[in-house]
């Protein structure tokens, strides 16, 4: 079975060695089945063969993507968001394309696009926004309505054609994009001329370039003087004063429409970045979210001890309502049966995942989340112990022995004195 991949490449200048390093990264990603039900696990028994039949094909241009899985992703706000899960093979087709067009794509994008792209993360566009509002006193914050769902297929192939020579290529992009959507019910939806799923491993890649000369690029040469922040299809425009975010905010929608986009008017809004040196403006909001962060005035220290207003972020309400809920969900602590560090073993990764990630500017302003934690494993030791069936006084005074014993059982434990 070896032999397979000692094969001389065929015509289209796809390599096994592309394959096998697009496997690579598919696999670290991890993910679910596509339509085919067909897991990395078991796409693993055969893999050889299987990686042999992505390449035969791809490179002898008889490669044809399966129909992409639509799965539901319930909204905080009550909405729903459709995700488009492709085959693993796909995932690992799709991986070949990108890698090989990501690096001439990434020598034109814009330094204020942040989104998927190589050494930039959201904490890098987060930090950028952190800086723009100490100069610019107002911001649109933009929501592009259904982005993924609204992508046009005729300006985005305009887009392609500016950077992409390559015939197979091009063929390639363009049958991923028509793959039908199989539904919930295994009903096949065909596409619109319009739409990439969001799901797919090309697609962040195709909707940044998209994106490039949509916004970022049209932003940069109609207001050089103006900055703004772009992660995928979230977006921050900062403006020096009222009037110039009204121009920006109509001009922006001019924009949109012209490309087959919209924006969502109960999303998008201008704010105000109140702080101690700019007059309060009454008629606006004063904070706006961005990447699971609340950006809004604060009280802030100077070096040397002093308070003052400023305007800076910390972790939204949004995203501690869904941390929380998902503790609730976990339901540990109705769970008498199992001990102590059964639950710090289930929640440890989770729990550095968010101190890293929302605790990442001060990670003090987690506290009172890891707060409602303590609640919870409170109310598992009530449930654990008759003795403190009835006080939770002894159930945190039990904690505390715990901790003092054990500071490294819980990863929150580590990071605060005191909870």
């Amino acid at each position: 079975m070896t032999n397979l991949f000692t094969t001389e490449s065929k015509t289209i200048p796809i390599t096994k060695k592309m394959v096998k390093e697009a496997y690579r990264k598919v696999n670290s990603n991890k993910g679910s089945a596509g339509v085919d039900a067909e897991s990395l696990k078991k796409f693993q028994e055969n893999l050889l063969n299987n990686l042999y039949k992505i390449w035969n094909r791809m490179s002898s241009g008889s490669y044809y993507p399966q129909a992409v899985k639509e799965v539901i992703i319930p909204k905080s706000d009550g909405g729903q968001r459709k995700l488009g899960i492709p085959t693993i093979s796909d995932r690992i087709a799709q991986e070949v394309v990108k890698t090989y067009l990501e690096p001439r794509m990434e020598a034109i994008f814009s330094k204020n696009s942040y989104g998927y792209r190589p050494n930039k993360s959201a904490h890098n566009a987060l930090e950028k926004v952190r800086e723009n509002v100490r100069h610019y006193s107002w911001v649109v914050d933009m929501d592009i309505k259904a982005f993924f769902d609204e992508v046009n297929h005729e300006l985005l192939l305009k887009a392609i054609d500016k950077h992409v020579s390559e015939k197979w290529v091009k063929m390639y992009i363009v049958r991923w994009l028509e793959s039908p959507v199989q539904t919930q019910d295994g009903t096949l939806v065909y596409k619109n001329e319009q739409g990439t799923p969001q799901g797919g491993v090309i697609s962040p890649l195709l909707a940044n370039l998209f994106l490039h000369y949509v916004l970022d690029r049209w932003l940069e040469q109609t207001y050089p003087n103006l900055t703004f922040v772009r992660y995928a299809d979230d977006v921050i425009v900062h403006c020096y004063s009222e009037s110039q975010s009204l121009e920006v905010l109509n001009a922006i929608k001019t924009r949109l429409e012209q490309c087959k986009l919209r924006l969502s008017e109960q999303k998008t809004k201008i704010v105000h970045c109140q702080a101690y040196n700019r007059v309060r403006q009454k008629k606006y909001p004063k904070k706006f979210d961005f990447l699971g962060f609340t950006f809004k005035p604060r009280t802030k220290a100077t070096k040397e001890g002093r308070l003052f207003l400023g305007f800076d972020c910390e972790i939204s309400q949004k995203s501690k309502t869904r941390i929380i809920q998902k503790w609730i969900d976990l339901k540990f602590h109705k769970q008498s049966n199992i001990v102590i560090q059964d639950i710090a073993n289930k929640l440890h990764l989770q729990t550095i995942g968010i101190a890293r990630y929302y605790g990442y500017f001060k990670v003090w302003t987690l506290q009172k989340l890891f707060r409602n934690l303590e609640n919870r494993l409170a109310k598992w030791v009530r449930n654990k112990f008759k003795s403190m069936k009835r006080s939770y006084t002894k159930a945190y005074r039990w904690l505390r022995e715990i901790r003092t014993n054990y500071p490294s059982m819980f990863y929150h434990w580590q990071l605060f004195k005191t909870i």
